[in-house]
This record gives C-alpha cells, structure tokens and sequence, in this order.
C-alpha cells in the first residue's frame, strides 16, 4: 500500500523534472559568459543587460505587456457578462449551445483561429498590427475568462440573491454587492489565466502582427531562426520570471479574497 501511495508523488516528480528542467538549463546558461551553452565559463549578468540595452526589444516588452493587460481586462469584463448571461439563461438548449461553442474555442488549434482572424481582418479591411493583435487577444481570452467565472456562478445559491431583492436591494446593488463579491476568485483567476495566455501567445499573434508591430514570442521566434544567443536565454528568463511573478501575485491576491461576501455590506 505505501508502495502505491508513493506512486502517484514519483509520477509528479518526473513530469516536473521533464517539464522544469529544461526552463532552468536554458536561465543556467544565461548567466554564461561564454557565447554557448556547451561550456559555462564565469557567472555574468552581460546578456541581461544586452536585452535592456537593446532599445527595439524594450519597446517590444512594453507592447507585449500593454497587450496583455488591455486583452485580459476587456475580456475579463466580455467574460463577466457572459457568464452572467449563460447562467440566467432560460432556455437549457440554447445555454447548451452557447457552452459548447465557448468550449469548442478553448479546444481549437490556434493556428486555425489565428489563420480564421487573418481572413478576417483581410475581408473588413483591418491593417495587421497592434489593433488586430488587441482585438485576436480579445477574442481568445474571452472563453477563458467564461470557463473560470462559470463554476463560482453556479456555486452561489439563488437564495442569496431572492433574500437581497426581499431586502429592497435593486438589480445593480444585486450584481454589484452580491454577485461580484462572490464571483470575485474567478474573475481573479479569469484575468491573470487571460493576461497569461496574452504574454505567451505566439501562433495567433505570428498570423495578425504586422506594419512593424511585434510581441515577444514572435521576436524570439525570430532570433531563434537566426541562431540561438544567449540574448535569447536571458529574454526566456524574464519572461519566465515575470510568468512566476504573476502566478504569485494571483495566490497573494486570492487569499485576500477567501471570504466571497466580504464586500457586502451588513
């Protein structure tokens, strides 16, 4: 029995050790002072501070994060209402329809999706660039933020909001002193997963970028078909600790948040 109890902890630790090991490899050398990742020779911080120094990739990493922050709060906002409107929805089968459509997004390839918005914005006549890049950021990171928002919603008892109603409460105070503060973990989380899924996204970007316009993941891309520098390992290594950054900020933020009805007032 112990034998199997510890099974499941080993499989847990080999899938991490595959997933992480190569991310730390690849931050390793990029404090090599060598050109390499063959041979480390000194401790240096030189190619972080060739990234810094490198005003095009600045100007890119601002991009990338004013993408990420305004795709992940205009869609946390689209997500919200969404959700509301998939739950107090009457009718089961157009509910149904609406969910598998929302599910359907999340699982398609995105180098459809990204291939579908390129034709898109060819149609209507959209220059490639920072607006088709905000708006396909949008659009993707909507079902996200739904899927998130969609359990706590079901979560909450009707009851809590016939008994605001009994109270005098009016539809606005309802959303906003009882729905939102109950809901709030999963807006939380809707937004940081979005704002995630902004800062990583590289095959639909790569379809609607253009005029100039570029996020990181493309402009690594990029460099990489050129040949590997270790430019690129300290670039991967600020991504991935801005990533780390925000997946601690979420937990910290959520643990303010464990009482769902906190900002409701007595």
């Amino acid at each position: 029995m112990e034998k199997l109890n510890k099974l499941p902890k080993l499989y847990l630790t080999v899938v991490f050790i595959i997933l992480y090991l190569p991310i730390f490899y690849l931050i390793f050398y990029s404090f090599n002072s060598g050109g390499g990742m063959s041979n480390f020779e000194s401790f240096t911080f030189e190619h972080y501070a060739a990234v810094f120094e490198d005003t095009r990739l600045i100007v890119i990493l601002i991009n990338t994060i004013v993408i990420a922050l305004l795709s992940a709060l205009v869609s946390t906002a689209i997500g919200v209402l969404g959700a509301l409107a998939i739950v107090f929805m009457r009718n089961k089968a157009m509910r149904s329809a609406i969910l598998s459509l929302n599910n359907i997004l999340i699982v398609s390839p995105d180098v459809i999706i990204g291939a579908s918005f390129l034709i898109l914005f060819t149609l209507i006549g959209v220059k490639l660039g920072f607006a088709s890049v905000l708006i396909s950021h949008i659009a993707f990171s909507i079902p996200i933020v739904v899927i998130m928002i969609l359990p706590k919603l079901q979560e909450m008892s009707p009851t809590l909001i016939d008994a605001a109603l009994d109270l005098g409460a009016s539809k606005r105070d309802v959303l906003t002193r009882v729905i939102i503060p109950f809901i709030k973990p999963g807006i939380l989380a809707g937004f940081f997963l979005a704002l995630t899924y902004s800062l990583d996204d590289f095959a639909v970007t790569f379809f609607v970028t253009g005029n100039g316009f570029s996020t990181l993941s493309v402009e690594i891309y990029s460099m990489a078909r050129a040949g590997i520098t270790l430019t690129i390992n300290a670039l991967s290594g600020l991504i991935f600790f801005i990533t780390i950054a925000l997946v601690l900020g979420y937990y910290a933020i959520s643990r303010k948040t464990k009482t769902p009805l906190s900002g409701v007032k007595k």
